[in-house]
């Protein structure tokens, strides 16, 4: 198996159907799906059921899911509207029950997970068009990471497409920003090596990974021009910038020497005007002339 799509949902039925919706419709059948409650008290587990008749906490082989009847699934995205014929159910394995946190769900679909690759579409996100999964896996070779696009949803009906950094993720990078979680196919065994996600962390521990495993151990990532996943920018880690800030730091803190964050602090800023200079011929060749001409009087 290639692929694990887990999906984390707590209370959020509306959504969850979306999520399921479209991953049921998509073209390729090589890989499995697990969807993670939280013990939610709305209609969630309902809309769980309606897609298979596996009991919670079981998992069944792809082969032994059971069939499905053809969907329509209206994207929301370009207006596109397509069907898909699902011969074979993906929902291989669901649970219901109380938990800690948004990590403490997705490191139990870890442990359930079967794939050589796992990716996290949290209920509410969706994947964009159904040939989506065929065409990730179709560029997956020996990379730790593939990822594509996000196109961001915002509640006032604005879109915008994230593709960030197209590929190049430094230790600036994720100093700065982030690695968008759900268009991230990732290697399953790099949770055993590396270890799971701090549940101590209530919307940081994602961002804290990869920091240690791309900024710090420098596994291979790569990149692909396709939108992914359309991604509600309503969550919790997109609101609540005073915890976003205060758990980031903590980890730069906990991961980073202290002589080197210095650095970070104190010239990132001056990095990133740099790299802006850079990108024009013509005032990389002004700034070179004005920064001579300050040096020659000793400014």
């Amino acid at each position: 198996m290639k692929l694990s799509i887990i999906t984390v949902n707590l209370n959020n039925a509306k959504g969850l159907h979306r999520t399921i919706e479209s991953v049921i419709s998509q073209t390729s059948n090589a890989f499995e799906y697990i969807v993670i409650d939280g013990g939610s008290s709305d209609e969630s587990v309902d809309i769980i059921k309606s897609f298979t008749s596996i009991e919670p906490g079981k998992h069944a082989r792809r082969s032994d899911s059971t069939n499905i009847e053809s969907r329509a699934l209206s994207s929301e995205y370009n207006n596109q509207i397509f069907t898909q014929q699902a011969t074979q159910n993906p929902l291989v394995f669901w649970i219901s029950e109380p938990d800690t946190g948004i990590y403490q769900a997705m490191n139990k679909g870890i442990r359930v997970a079967k794939g050589e690759y796992c990716q996290f579409l949290n209920s509410g996100d969706w994947l964009a068009a159904p040939e989506v999964i065929a065409k990730m896996l179709e560029n997956l070779a020996n990379y730790s990471f593939l990822y594509g696009n996000v196109i961001k949803q915002f509640s006032d009906g604005r879109s915008h497409r994230d593709d960030c950094a197209k590929g190049y993720i430094s230790m600036l990078t994720l100093y700065t920003g982030s690695l968008n979680h759900s268009p991230v196919l990732i290697k399953r065994s790099l949770f055993y090596k590396y270890g799971f996600y701090d549940e101590k962390l209530r919307i940081v521990s994602d961002w804290k990974w990869f920091v240690l495993t791309i900024g710090l151990h420098n596994e291979p990532v790569k990149y692909i021009d396709l939108d992914v996943v359309c991604f509600d920018m309503n969550g919790v880690s997109n609101t609540n910038t005073t915890l976003l800030n205060k758990e980031r730091r903590q980890v730069l803190e906990e991961l980073i020497p202290s002589n080197i964050l210095a650095d970070y602090d104190t010239f990132f800023k001056d990095i990133d005007s740099l790299k802006r200079i850079n990108r024009s011929k013509t005032v990389k060749k002004l700034f070179w002339f004005f920064d001579r001409l300050l040096f020659k009087f000793g400014i």
